[in-house]
């Protein structure tokens, strides 16, 4: 008689717990996003001691489900290990700012059973110092504006989830009184209507004219500054960006995080 396999058990898969931005006395940060409700863009941030702050922004390619599930995962792993690496006083925040970038690569192919592209800003933040190393995977650049103007943090090599043995050394950079850092995701960057893209120069623009007292209306100033884009363009504004203008381009999550220091 003939017998039967048994059924392989499905994975219920998990979705990321609500990012909670924390209180920081010299600085603020926060996050925002329209969402289309197609994308992986995750985000998340954590205190490590009184001074100290890790954050992270993710775009994570394949499936919604499947890329907030893998988001879930990463982001238990992020929240045990921030106070591990950054929780004492004597340590050495390059290095520490790349292990943990080393151990997010890892689960990312851990969760996913192979190769999935998460491109990422992972940054570890000094409230007391403005210092911030960072670590820019296949990201979008991020934009730092003080006093002199704005620059570019540019991407310093390939995604996350790709290559198991992926490192990337840490750079540092400063964020004085006044200063304020943007990321943003690749979705809001493509923001198409025809052939025209929202780009990453407008955003600085958006940025150039935000007041940066507050890092929500910082967030809010690029949301309703490609809002305006989008509605300039087409007549007529619509959210959530569920509409597909041509067959490689549809309407993706549009997220923002902001990090201000007062």
């Amino acid at each position: 008689m003939a017998t039967s396999k048994a059924a392989t058990p499905t994975r219920v898969l998990t979705t990321p717990l609500r990012a909670e931005p924390p209180h920081l006395a010299h600085s603020a940060i926060a996050s925002k996003y329209r969402s289309a409700r197609v994308g992986g863009d995750f985000y998340d941030y954590m205190t490590a001691g009184p001074e100290r702050m890790a954050f992270m922004l993710l775009d994570i390619a394949g499936k919604r489900d499947e890329a907030l599930d893998v988001a879930a995962q990463v982001q238990g792993l992020f929240r045990a290990r921030v106070p591990e690496l950054f929780g004492g006083e004597d340590l050495n925040e390059a290095e520490a700012t790349t292990d943990l970038l080393v151990s997010i690569n890892k689960k990312i192919i851990e969760v996913s059973g192979g190769v999935r592209c998460a491109a990422a800003f992972i940054g570890v933040y000094d409230d007391n110092l403005g210092t911030m190393f960072y670590i820019n995977a296949g990201h979008t650049p991020a934009l730092l504006r003080d006093p002199e103007g704005i620059t570019q943090l540019p991407a310093q090599g390939p995604p996350l989830g790709l290559f198991s043995h992926t490192t990337n050394d840490a750079l540092m950079s400063v964020l004085r009184p006044g200063s304020a850092l943007l990321l943003i995701s690749k979705g809001l960057v493509e923001a198409r209507v025809g052939s025209k893209d929202y780009g990453l120069e407008r955003a600085e623009k958006a940025l150039a004219k935000a007041k940066v007292d507050d890092p929500a209306t910082v967030c809010e100033s690029v949301l309703n500054d490609v809002a305006e884009f989008l509605t300039n363009s087409t007549g007529a504004f619509r959210l959530p960006f569920t509409r597909r203008d041509s067959a490689d381009n549809p309407y993706n999550d549009h997220t923002v995080l902001a990090l201000v220091r007062r």
